[in-house]
């Protein structure tokens, strides 16, 4: 976005760090005056760009695995609102954390999803199969075991933090 100002990015990566920082503390942080980031803050609310959430280690909320599923859509016409998942079947299942359309391995769905074991996983697959399935090639997942002893980077976001913190940086 053109209207972003390097300060903006430090904003982002602090906040990303910790969502809990007070306009003071990000401030010092960033070596600017607290109105400063107070007037920022409001104008990237505003802009839509800033909004707050907590994020929980899902591994000790009892899940158990992390499954990136990826479909083909069948419709001929990409922008077919009746190819996509009903409200309904996206309310019954919330473990759908992502629905995207996107490009890339053959694929133009893909499906981000937590479940808290195997059958769970499996079970969601077969109600995805059976009722998105005459608009969906057969699913296809990776699947992530969270309780794994071989994780080399836990699922947080103080990765983004440190990329957005990098971007700031670019003229």
């Amino acid at each position: 976005m053109k209207d972003l100002k390097s300060i903006d990015y430090g904003i982002f990566a602090e906040l990303v760090k910790n969502p809990r920082l007070s306009d003071r503390q990000l401030a010092k942080n960033l070596n600017v005056s607290q109105p400063t980031i107070t007037r920022r803050r409001a104008q990237l609310e505003k802009m839509g760009l800033l909004d707050y959430t907590t994020i929980l280690d899902i591994r000790k909320l009892g899940y158990e695995i992390l499954a990136i599923t990826f479909g083909k859509l069948k419709s001929e016409k990409p922008d077919d609102k009746e190819a996509e998942p009903s409200e309904d079947f996206l309310s019954r299942h919330p473990e759908m954390i992502l629905v995207s359309n996107g490009r890339g391995l053959s694929y133009d769905r893909v499906i981000l999803s937590v479940h808290r074991s195997y059958s769970d996983y499996s079970q969601f697959i077969k109600e995805l199969t059976q009722e998105w399935g005459v608009y969906l090639g057969h699913p296809e997942s990776f699947i992530i075991s969270l309780q794994s002893d071989k994780i080399l980077r836990d699922f947080t976001l103080k990765q983004l933090a440190k990329a957005i913190s990098a971007r700031k940086k670019e003229p």
